[in-house]
């Protein structure tokens, strides 16, 4: 690794040691469907979010109210403990995950290729 490289990388890791984040890999929803709940609770305070997720029909709530719930302890552990008060959901970001390909019969002997998406989340909570 190049000099420039590595320096980066120990800079973004210093950074990283400061910022409470929780990151969910490879959630069996759609990643369209998951930035659909995710824009609401983008710059919200994370206690109207989690009433937001408890209340929200789609499924995607389920996995980002228990993706708030451990950043925000990921938050109280590098705050040694602190109850958190005006805290908020500075960032979420959702990517596309790995894809599974599978095969539904068609007519006259073809096949139609099926692909079932996932989805990376990565939640980023901080103090006003």
């Amino acid at each position: 690794m190049g000099a420039r490289k590595r320096l980066m990388a120990e800079k973004i890791k210093e950074e990283n040691k400061t910022k409470a984040f929780a990151k969910l890999n490879k959630c069996p929803i759609p990643p369209r469907k998951m930035r659909l709940v995710a824009d609401l609770i983008r710059g919200q305070e994370v206690a109207k979010s989690l009433i937001l997720l408890k209340h929200n029909p789609k499924d995607a709530s389920k996995y980002l109210e228990t993706l708030l719930l451990s950043a925000v302890a990921n938050w109280q552990a590098k705050n040694d403990g602190k109850e958190p008060e005006n805290l908020f959901v500075k960032e979420i970001t959702v990517g596309p995950g790995p894809s599974l390909k599978r095969i539904k019969p068609a007519p006259q002997g073809r096949a139609h290729r099926i692909r079932k998406r996932s989805n990376h989340v990565t939640i980023l909570v901080d103090t006003i």
